[in-house]
Parts: C-alpha cells; sequence; structure tokens
C-alpha cells in the first residue's frame, strides 16, 4: 500500500488550514497501535509520498495532482491519498478513469458537491466536473448526504445517481453496509471519505459542518467492512481541517486509515 500526501486546497479561501491535515493524521497514527481487526499499524513501515504543490496556481495544482496520480496508479498498488479540501478528488479520480477500466465511484459526504462546476472545479463542484468529464453517473453511489442546492437536487435526478439516506443507513446498518459493497461488485473500487460525512459531534474540526451524520462508531464498522474488499484499489480522506480541530477530527481519520493497513 502507498500513502500518498496530497495538501491541495481549492474551497474559494473556505478551506485553508486542510493542507495541514496529511501531516496531522500520519502523526496521529503514530497513537494508533493496531486496526480493529487486530492487524498492527506501524507508521515508519509505511511508503509514503508527496505531491508538492503551489497553493497559488490552482491550475497547475490540479495537472500535478493529474500527473502524478497516473504515475501511481500504473504501479497497481493499492492507494489511500490524504487531503487536502475534497477538490483533490476531481483530478485523482479523473485519473482513475483514464487508468482503469469498469471504474466505480463511492462518496461519503454531508453534501453532494454538484453545483455547476468552475473552470478549475472547486470542493464543491468537483463530482459535477467529473461527470462532465466522463465518468458514468451510474457507477457512482454518494451516501449520507444531506444538506442540497435545488439545483444539485435536480442535477442528481437527471443524471439517477444512486444515493443512500442517513436515515436507511442508520435504520439497518448491516444490510445497508452490504448494499454499499454490493454495488462495486465486478468493477474498479475508487472511495472518497470527505470528513463532514460524520456528524460534527464526533469530527469538528472541518469547514462545514452538518448535523445530523453518522457516528465515528458507525463510520468505523462502515469502513472497516470496505476495506475488506478486493478490488478497492483507491480511497481519500479530505476535508480534515486542523486549525479547526481539538484534535479528535485529526485522530478519527487516522484510525479510519488504519483499517486500511
Amino acid at each position: 500500500m502507498i500513502i500518498c500526501k496530497v495538501p491541495g486546497i481549492n474551497g474559494l479561501g473556505k478551506t485553508k488550514g486542510c493542507d495541514l491535515a496529511p501531516n496531522e493524521i500520519l502523526e496521529s497514527l503514530k497513537e494508533i497501535r493496531s486496526n480493529e481487526s487486530l492487524r498492527s499499524v506501524s507508521p515508519e513501515n509505511l511508503k509514503i509520498e508527496e505531491i508538492k504543490l503551489d497553493m497559488e496556481n490552482i491550475a497547475n495544482q490540479e495537472k500535478l495532482i493529474y500527473d502524478n496520480a497516473m504515475k501511481l496508479f500504473n504501479l497497481k498498488d493499492k492507494i489511500v491519498f490524504l487531503g487536502g479540501d475534497h477538490s483533490i478528488s476531481f483530478p485523482l479520480c479523473k485519473a482513475f478513469l483514464d487508468n482503469f477500466q469498469d471504474c466505480c465511484l463511492i462518496v461519503f459526504d454531508a453534501h453532494p458537491d454538484l453545483m455547476e462546476p468552475m473552470k478549475e472545479p472547486s470542493h464543491e463542484e468537483w463530482l459535477r466536473a467529473l461527470i462532465s468529464s466522463g465518468f458514468p453517473p451510474e457507477n457512482i453511489m454518494l451516501v449520507g448526504a444531506r444538506n442540497f442546492d435545488i439545483e444539485e437536487t435536480r442535477f442528481l435526478k437527471e443524471n439517477k445517481i444512486k444515493m443512500i439516506n442517513i436515515n436507511s443507513l442508520l435504520l439497518n446498518l448491516h444490510d445497508v453496509s452490504d448494499t454499499i459493497m454490493e454495488f462495486s461488485n465486478g468493477k474498479n473500487l475508487y472511495v472518497s471519505l470527505d470528513i463532514d460525512f460524520i456528524d460534527p459531534a464526533f469530527a469538528p474540526g472541518t469547514g462545514y459542518n452538518e448535523p445530523g451524520g453518522v457516528s465515528s462508531r458507525e463510520a468505523i464498522y462502515i469502513f472497516s467492512r470496505l476495506a475488506l474488499l478486493k478490488n478497492l484499489k483507491a480511497l481519500d480522506i479530505v476535508e480534515v481541517n486542523p486549525s479547526k480541530d481539538n484534535g479528535i477530527t485529526t485522530k478519527l481519520a487516522a484510525k479510519m486509515l488504519g483499517e486500511f493497513l
């Protein structure tokens, strides 16, 4: 497995601080001795890469992320990307689409991120831009979104994007987790985790807190199961903001990362 630090931000000034997250998450990982399958977590033995970015040049930042992701995907190893805000998922998933056949994307997020995209998509538009770039909407599942703009709702319905809402998830966590896993059956899977998928009571260190999310326990359960999938090729963890945190969000992100090690 490769862990790649991607400290990119394009949040219109609203996600400053997310660039600190990759180093903070890896530092917190040192406090976690094992994951919940009792496999040892040894940060000193991890293969860690970093994409060096110029935060003042968004177009160049996007290109650097894409080009480096293409090289990493060519290694055919499982990769975890540590952001950064959710804008990094656009070039990462675009590289994923250009590198693998039969791609599937599962997004855990409080927001659908389906606004009309700018030239360089921000963290609020990346998923719509990705669909416009050719990622098949029928191979996308959105889990846990709970705050929609009217335009996002229209786009979601028109493109028939599969969605699992929080109530469905909480009513039957086990069976719905089965459904999430089965969605990717026979496809190469990319998973994107925006930390605001989790309720702010458990993950306050992010820029857009949305009440009513899952607990940390429930999130860890879902991701410990996803970690078992042989077709999981890549994962990103984004929108952790240490500058807005008391340490608990960063450590939760590190614990969830540990489930994949």
